[in-house]
């Protein structure tokens, strides 16, 4: 792989810190309240989306266009569904939900008294 392949895209979004940035960047509309609750996830999701891609050997238009969809799909699973059921990170992957304690209507407890 040349040295000048790299794209200027890709030299500015590794100076982006911000979810907002990504999606500005990549011209992606987005909910702020959707980004508020799932920017890490997003963010994550999308790094899972373009892992086998070869961005660095894109044209900046193709890197682009890559880069948008595979952000636009994540940001889509997380409107979609919350963080916790797209288990994105390793500690949600692992998370259990309680198992529920068996519920008995108080109605029942009132009926097996007065018999």
């Amino acid at each position: 792989m040349r040295e000048d392949i790299m794209t200027t895209l890709l030299m500015r979004m590794r100076g982006l810190s911000a979810a907002e940035e990504f999606f500005s960047l990549l011209r992606v509309p987005y909910e702020p309240q959707v980004l508020n609750v799932a920017r890490l996830h997003i963010l994550r999701r999308m790094a899972e989306y373009l892992a086998d891609s070869a961005l660095e050997s894109m044209t900046d238009d193709a890197a682009e266009e890559a880069c948008r969809a595979a952000l636009t799909h994540a940001y889509a699973d997380f409107v979609a569904s919350p963080p916790i059921e797209q288990r994105t990170f390793k500690v949600l992957k692992q998370a259990v939900a309680p198992r529920s304690q068996g519920f008995v209507p108080l109605s029942a407890l009132v009926a097996e008294s007065e018999t």
